[in-house]
């Protein structure tokens, strides 16, 4: 490696030792757990009942510690690499039905995202949003800036649906409201806006500019600072007017197509995968139903794997957000472990 660790080469090499920290990680405690277990096993014959009862205490932990790893350390050791392991995210959010407690929620949803994302060090920033006048958003973007973002938060994506007395509701009747969350993949260059690349070439680009509207539609200002792109041949759209520049609204255009193009694109991957196996990996259907979260009950529910924290308060606070993902995640290694498990039969 060079000194400054700088050439593609050197980057290249560290990062396929990060890939092996946890194979390493893993062999050294399993390692270090075998060993304590034979420097224990003679200790449970020992003459001094304390000492026995010290030796037995260690051999079940030891054992449960070797178990785990047999059972679920080493075969998650099996699952393939992401090839978007290292992308940042961006998060839609559109309120649903519901009306004015749709939007209400979605402020709700968003500020879980933004102290989750907080807690594990990622930098977050709404780049758009639409507020209603009742204190909520009809619909945001919000930027997640974090290695492992995207892979983290990718089973976010779908309905999460709402099931609370709106402080407006003078009868205590429930209702029922969804907002619909889209995670989106996005790369270092994703605020580049020179096209010619794998995702989209500038000439299928149609670029608009117009005043910037505020409620109501009425201009906020006397300059063409909005910016509307649409990719001609998926016809994704893209309108941009929350910055001050027409430049920035630009770029900030261009790094949301570029994320919905790179969606798209791992999308049809996924598909083009399933379509030659026998045994397909499930995927998250976005207009599925996937969380509730009743208020009355104190509890929310991911419908996907069938669990239920019964702690609204603590995942509004960010800190059951983990609980979820961790079993999304383990989740998701058994349907890949099971797949690669079935190609090789």
């Amino acid at each position: 490696m060079s000194e400054d660790m700088s050439s593609p080469e050197d980057i290249t090499r560290a990062r396929q030792l990060k890939e092996l920290e946890p194979l390493h990680e893993a062999w050294s405690n399993w390692t270090h757990a075998r060993q304590s277990l034979e420097e224990t096993l003679p200790l449970i014959q020992d003459p001094d009942p304390t000492m026995r009862a010290l030796a037995s205490e260690e051999f079940t932990s030891l054992t449960h510690t070797l178990s785990t790893h047999i059972s679920t350390t080493f075969p998650s050791l099996l699952v393939p690499p992401s090839s978007t392991r290292d992308l940042h995210a961006l998060l839609e959010l559109k309120a649903g039905v519901g009306g004015s407690e749709a939007a209400l929620f979605l402020l709700d949803l968003l500020r879980v995202y933004v102290r989750y994302a907080g807690s594990v060090g990622w930098r977050t920033s709404i780049i758009q949003s639409s507020e209603t006048e009742s204190g909520g958003m009809r619909d945001a973007i919000l930027e997640i800036k974090g290695e492992g973002a995207y892979d983290a938060l990718r089973w976010e994506s779908g309905v999460h649906r709402v099931q609370r007395v709106p402080a407006t509701e003078s009868s205590g009747r429930t209702h029922t409201s969804t907002v619909a969350v889209i995670v989106l993949p996005l790369s270092e260059d994703a605020e580049s806006m020179n096209g010619n690349d794998e995702l989209f070439k500038m000439e299928d680009v149609k670029v608009e500019v117009m005043r910037a509207r505020g409620a109501g539609g009425q201009h906020v200002n006397k300059t063409e600072s909005a910016v509307r792109l649409t990719h001609t041949p998926t016809g994704i759209t893209v309108s941009m007017q929350d910055e001050r520049s027409q430049h920035q609204n630009k770029r900030r255009a261009f790094q949301v197509l570029r994320a919905r193009l790179m969606d798209v694109k791992l999308s049809q991957d996924i598909a083009n995968r399933r379509a030659t196996r026998r045994n397909l990996v499930r995927t998250a259907d976005r207009s599925e139903k996937i969380r509730t979260y009743n208020y009355a009950q104190d509890r929310v529910t991911d419908h996907r794997i069938g669990l239920s924290l019964m702690n609204l308060t603590s995942f509004l606070e960010g800190d059951g957000v983990q609980d979820f993902l961790d079993a999304l995640r383990r989740n998701w290694q058994e349907e890949i472990m099971e797949d690669v498990v079935g190609e090789s039969e």
